[in-house]
Formats: C-alpha cells, structure tokens, sequence
C-alpha cells in the first residue's frame, strides 16, 4: 500500500516566527555579562542573580532556555558556558564577538522593528532618521569604538586565517588593508606570512586601537597605520588590497568608485582582494548574506549586498584582466581582481 507524502506542519514557520524570543534571550545574556561571569567556574542560579543583579522570578527559565538553545550546560544546580560560549563571548578574551552582539542590541534589534517601513520607503531606519548616522555614533565615543573595533576582529578572525591560508602570498611582499578596524585580518598575514609587510588604512580614530593590537604581536615593525578616507584620498600603493565588509555599505556606483580606485592605485599584476557574506549565485543559499543585505538597508541610504558574480563584473569593467570568486569560511568567500 502507497504512503502519502508527510503531511507538513508549521512548526518551522512558528519557529522562525518567534525567532526574535531566542535572539533577545541571548542579546540580554551578552549584555547582562552572564557568559563572563561563568568564564572561569559554574555557579547555581542564586549566585549568578546575585552577581548580576536579577530577580528571581523567570531566572531558571531564562538559564534553562540559554541551556536548551545550546548556549549554557547545566551540571547539577550549577551552570557553565560551552566550549563556543566560553571562547567567544567571555569579554576577557581577544576572540570576543559580544561587541557586535552588544550592537546589535543597543541598536539593531530596535531598528529591525521597522524593517516592514524600510521595505516600503526603501529608507534606512536607524539614526539616519534623527540627522545622526552609524559611524558617527560608533566613532564619537573612544570606549564604544574600542568595544566595536576588537569585536570585529573575533567576527573576522577566521575568515582572515583563511585568506591567509588559500590566497598565494608566496607571490607578493606588500599589502594594505582597507578599513582595518583593530588590525585583525594584517596581524594574521603577518604571523603566517613572515616576508610580508602590510598598512592598516583606516579613519585617524582607530590609530591607537590599531597600534596597540599589533604591538601586542610584536608586529609593529611589519604594519602600519594609514590614516584616511577612500572617498577623498588616493589608496596606498602596494602588490594587494583587501578590502573586507566594505563594499556592501555603499551604493551601486560608490561601490565601482572604490574598485577604480583600487585599480588606479595597484601596479601592473597587483591585486584586489574583496571578501564580504557573498551572496550565491543563485540567490538561494547564503542566508546570512541575504539578511545582511537586508540589514544594510536598515543601516545606510544605498548600501547591498551582493552575489560573486556581480563583484566580478565590477572589477572587470574597472579594468581587472583575471577575476575568480573562492569561498573561505562560514559566509564568507573572496573575490578577487588581478590587474
């Protein structure tokens, strides 16, 4: 006898649905500071509303839901971060990726309530609205820039172990990165590659969080800082440019703006490295690409992402005679331009 098909549920649907519960839930255990305060030892939940000032009612469903999304283990009475919340959510570790999280829920999770406006206006929803912007309120206070900057780096750390490890550095001794945040991506070329040296190109703010990371590698006399803006200023001169996360802020012909003047500024046989959550294709797969095009039209006038496929075209139509597209890690692939 023939089965029917699985009759479908809507389990999946309600699940993402209330996707935001799970997401807050986390949000305001980076922000309380929980996975910190477990970094070094378990603690009951007594403890732990003690330390970080919570009242008790609905606390073991908030600990017990972080356990049940794989975030916490629960030994007994006593709580404890996993191996992934110990490494990238302790603030006491340089691979801390709360800061973006942080972000995003000072400022994204509000301005995503507005996504539904943002669709219908084609306007960004954040402190564009009000006369501010992003930047300005990132890059105005040291502290938040600090935080800012260094998440970056976890975020990216290994995707620049992986540009480090599948892009030929063999081939060529000098590279800039552009829009270098903390110096992440630089260091780790470094450490892996000890014939190059590399510029960190960056706005004047992020010098001294910039210096002081590569110090601390012992590097500085590899990398260096370039105080500038891609916009107003010619690029610094060297084999390759990479440029990381950069393109998706700027419109269709800001973005082919910033690829000339790549080109323009790379010798014969030099090279552009562009890497970013790269759409597939196919439009299908990379979920994480797709939101975060969604996201910048959330935060910016004009900003997209974008597929492989279409950055390549970009650099061939600036003038780049060899383009291929190659995946590094999680989201996260490369294009790359050779003059």
């Amino acid at each position: 006898m023939l089965q029917h098909d699985k009759q479908p549920t809507p389990d999946r649907i309600l699940e993402l649905g209330f996707g935001f519960w799970s997401s807050k839930t986390l949000l305001s255990a980076v922000e309380l500071g929980l996975f910190t305060e477990l970094a070094p030892t378990k603690l009951d939940a007594n403890t732990l509303a003690q330390r970080l000032g919570l009242h008790t009612r609905s606390l073991r469903d908030f600990l017990d839901a972080l356990v049940a999304m794989n975030l916490l283990e629960r030994h007994g009475e006593q709580y404890a971060n996993t191996p992934e919340t110990d490494l990238f959510l302790d603030k006491s570790k340089p691979s801390y990726v709360g800061g973006v999280l942080e972000m995003a829920n000072a400022r994204l999770y509000h301005f995503w309530g507005s996504l539904t406006e943002a669709l219908r206006t084609g306007q960004p929803q954040n402190e564009i609205k009000h006369g501010g912007d992003f930047f300005s309120t990132i890059y105005s206070d040291p502290a938040n820039l600090r935080l800012f900057l260094g998440s970056m780096t976890g975020i990216s750390l290994g995707t620049a172990q992986a540009i480090g490890q599948k892009f030929p550095w063999q081939n060529y001794t000098t590279f800039a990165d552009i829009g270098a945040a903390q110096g992440g991506l630089p260091v780790q070329l470094a450490l892996q590659h000890k014939h190059l040296k590399g510029i960190g190109y960056d706005l004047a703010p992020v010098r001294p969080v910039f210096e002081e990371y590569v110090a601390s590698f012992n590097l500085s006399e590899r990398l260096h800082f370039q105080a500038g803006n891609f916009f107003q200023e010619t690029l610094p001169t060297v084999d390759v440019l990479v440029m990381g996360h950069i393109l998706h802020d700027w419109n269709l012909d800001e973005k082919q703006m910033i690829i000339a003047k790549a080109y323009e500024a790379l010798p014969t046989n030099g090279v552009l490295i562009v890497y970013e959550a790269l759409i597939d294709d196919e439009r299908r797969q990379n979920v994480f690409g797709l939101l975060m095009s969604l996201n910048m039209l959330i935060e910016t006038p004009g900003g997209f992402d974008y597929t492989g496929a279409d950055c390549c075209t970009w650099l061939r139509q600036a003038g780049f005679r060899e383009t291929y597209v190659e995946h590094l890690v999680g989201a996260d692939s490369m294009a790359v331009g050779i003059k």
